[in-house]
């Protein structure tokens, strides 16, 4: 016998088995997977096909008020996709949905009521001609305040602090 350690692996391939796993079986798994993959595909898609045929089937109307009420809300016609700023768009909201609508870009609606805001805070305007009230820009009126002051009200002649029967009736018992 002899006394020389040996490795356990003497097979001389490393250290690993070379049986473990072949290419070929993870080519069959792969090509099923896609195989299956592909079948819940279209298996998917008819179902999702046949439950929104479903649903439109039993959809009510909108409203026994709309006569003209698009069949397909989700896609915007095509005589509606041309213009860049929009307003085909609300046309058709207009044409095709009653109000009150929601908002349809509430980017655009925000930055137009800060613009109708500034315009307001920025220029002179007529709040009620015949009154002779008048609006004018937010800079022109802190000017004015800063040369001016603010309106202080007039001292009377009984300030807070002073009695005006003369009797001091704080603390006496009557």
């Amino acid at each position: 016998m002899s006394e020389e350690i040996k490795p356990a692996n003497s097979t001389s391939h490393g250290n690993y088995e070379r049986r473990d796993i072949g290419v070929a079986g993870v080519l069959y798994f792969l090509l099923g997977l896609a195989f299956a993959g592909l079948i819940v595909h279209f298996i998917v898609t008819g179902l999702y096909s046949y439950l929104e045929k479903r649903s439109e089937a039993q959809q009510t109307p909108v409203s026994p008020l709309i006569t003209n009420a698009p069949v397909d809300t989700r896609h915007l016609p095509p005589e509606y996709k041309t213009d860049e700023e929009s307003t085909a768009y609300e046309k058709y909201l207009k044409k095709n949905f009653p109000a009150p609508q929601l908002e349809t870009d509430e980017q655009v609606e925000l930055n137009r009521d800060r613009l109708r805001e500034a315009q307001i805070l920025s220029t002179y305007d007529y709040i009620d001609r015949q009154a002779g009230t008048v609006r004018i820009p937010i800079d022109r009126a802190m000017d004015l305040i800063a040369q001016r002051g603010l309106p202080v009200r007039g001292q009377t002649a009984e300030g807070p602090g002073s009695a005006s029967s003369g009797k001091n009736t704080k603390g006496t018992k009557q």
